[in-house]
This record gives structure tokens, C-alpha cells and sequence, in this order.
């Protein structure tokens, strides 16, 4: 735990935020009602993330109007996003859970990493304030703030643009299975398009949905006179 603090170059004034951010719910005390788990945090963490993407945003790209900073924003505070930070600051491996959970991959989980990840920047502003939360940002964001020369669209909304350009409707998607147990589901959506379905699989429906329309779009483009190209399709 000193040396994960230590990499985060923050010394905490009070050590017992850091770690119940690195406290997962089923590590928690239930006699406590899981209060001493790191999920108050990643509530108050998701909060200040968006702040400080959206402050920082305004200032890299001065001349974007607010639909195009909100698309680099939705990329910025998503999972992945967090899942790239969390594997670079090591976050995995000083999460606190029960060694069952350890043995079956929880700490590899997305959303887990991803709350966490959340739940540490609320732990930072509650010690620190903005600026501890701010230096973390600033040093883990940045390349995947330089990373997109252009605004960012996600899978979903690349697709609905690419349909409705050709005026071919929304796609329609629909949750096929749920597998899994309670707290580490799996999710399949498949989502009909241009009258093609294609599917995919997450550890959220909102995942899953953003991996089915990936399919959709990686396929090519139905056979047809309004046929084109989707963006981020096949060649």
C-alpha cells in the first residue's frame, strides 16, 4: 500500500481513504452495510473525473464547440479509458478482495478496475482536494487526450450515423443472454441494422451493445443500392 502511494505521488493525510478506495464490496464488512468498501468513493470520484476532464478539455481544445468536447469526453471518463489507467498505475494488483475472488479473476475485471480507478480519485480529493485529484488526471490522461487529433465517436454512434446518412433507420438492439453470477455477469446483445444482426459480449449491457455494433460495422456493409462503406468498417 506505501509503495502503490508512493507511485501515485501523494502522501495522504489520512491513509484510510486510500484504503478503502482499494477495498472492493465483497472485501467489505457487512455488519457495517459495506460502508468500508470503495463504492461511496467511485460515486464521489466519477463526479470529479468528469469535472477535470471537462476543465481540462476546454483548455487543450479552445476553438470545439460543446457537442464535439462532450464526444471526447464520453471516450475520456469511459471504462476503457479507466481500465488503461488502472493497468498503468498497477491498480490490480493492491486491490483488496477475497482470495476466492483473487483465484477467479475479479481483480482483472473491467468494471472493477474501472470503479476503482474512480474510487481512488475520490479518495484523492477528499484528502487533497482538486489539485490531488488534478495531478493524477493531467499525468495519467494525457496521451489518451492527444490520442484522437479528432473528435471521438463511439461504436454505437458510428453506426446510428452511418444508418440514418442512408436513411435506413436506428439500429435496434436486444439483450439475448445473461450469464454468470450476480456480481461478475455476462451480458450478449445483438443489434439488427440494415435488416443484418450482429453480436457481441460484455461484462455490462452497455458494453455489450458498444461490442455488437463494433461487429456490425467491422462486417462491411450490407449488400444493396444504399450500401456504403461504414465508418470504421472493413476495407
Amino acid at each position: 500500500m506505501g509503495e502503490f502511494a508512493e507511485r501515485l505521488g501523494h502522501r495522504f493525510a489520512d491513509p484510510e481513504l486510500l484504503a478503502r478506495a482499494l477495498t472492493h464490496r465483497s472485501a467489505a464488512d457487512p455488519k457495517r452495510g459495506q460502508l468500508d468498501s470503495n463504492e461511496r468513493l467511485e460515486f464521489l470520484g466519477d463526479r470529479v473525473l468528469a469535472l477535470l476532464i471537462a476543465e481540462w478539455l476546454t483548455e487543450r481544445f479552445p476553438a470545439e464547440r460543446e457537442g464535439d468536447l462532450g464526444k471526447r469526453l464520453g471516450v475520456l471518463v469511459a471504462r476503457e479509458a479507466l481500465c488503461r489507467v488502472a493497468e498503468s498505475i498497477g491498480l490490480g494488483a493492491v486491490l483488496v478482495v477475497p482470495p476466492s475472488e483473487g483465484r477467479a479473476g475479479l481483480r482483472e475485471r473491467a468494471n472493477v478496475l474501472a470503479d476503482a480507478v474512480e474510487a481512488l480519485l475520490g479518495a484523492l480529493y477528499l484528502d487533497g482536494g482538486l489539485p490531488a485529484a488534478r495531478a493524477l488526471v493531467r499525468r495519467e490522461w494525457g496521451r489518451l487526450i492527444e490520442a484522437d487529433t479528432a473528435p471521438p465517436m463511439s461504436a454505437k454512434s458510428r453506426l446510428q450515423e452511418w444508418l440514418l446518412g442512408r436513411g435506413l433507420g436506428l439500429p435496434a438492439y436486444r439483450l439475448v443472454r445473461m450469464t454468470g453470477p450476480s456480481h461478475q455477469p455476462v451480458f450478449v446483445v445483438a443489434v439488427t441494422a440494415a435488416g443484418r444482426e450482429a453480436e457481441g459480449v460484455g461484462d455490462s449491457k452497455r458494453a455489450a451493445e458498444q461490442a455488437a455494433a463494433e461487429a456490425w460495422l467491422t462486417a462491411g456493409p450490407p449488400a444493396g443500392p444504399s450500401a456504403g462503406q461504414p465508418p470504421g468498417g472493413a476495407a
